[in-house]
């Protein structure tokens, strides 16, 4: 008969992985980071000062794919125009969360009258 695998616990388990695995606050996995303004206009100022896009990319702990990806969508737009830019993006999406509810909201009210007639 083989020999059983000894069992870790969490504690040796996660102490193993590596640093880069784990996000801004100790979570597992490399999920949405969310950048600030200053950040993000940051990393594209430093790469138009003279930097190569792998140095920046690589001194903030981004990809090159979101570097690009930050320049197409940002290019140009100062600091302010880029934190209203991302305001009235989240305004956007409560709004459209807003309709979905109301939309559902009413599809109920419509089957339960449905029922009653």
């Amino acid at each position: 008969m083989g020999e059983q695998p000894q069992k870790l616990s969490r504690f040796e388990v996660e102490s193993s992985w590596p640093p880069w695995l784990f996000g801004r606050d100790g979570e597992v996995g490399m999920g949405k980071r969310g950048h600030t303004e200053e950040e993000i206009l940051r990393v594209l100022r430093e790469a138009e000062a003279g930097s190569t896009v792998v140095e920046v990319c690589r001194k903030h702990g981004i990809s090159q794919q979101s570097f690009y990806l930050w320049k197409k969508k940002y290019a140009g737009l100062g600091l302010n125009e880029l934190r209203e830019l991302r305001q009235l993006r989240e305004e956007n999406n409560k709004l459209k969360r807003l309709v979905a509810d109301l939309s559902l909201d009413r599809h109920i009210l419509q089957e339960i009258v449905a029922k009653k007639l």
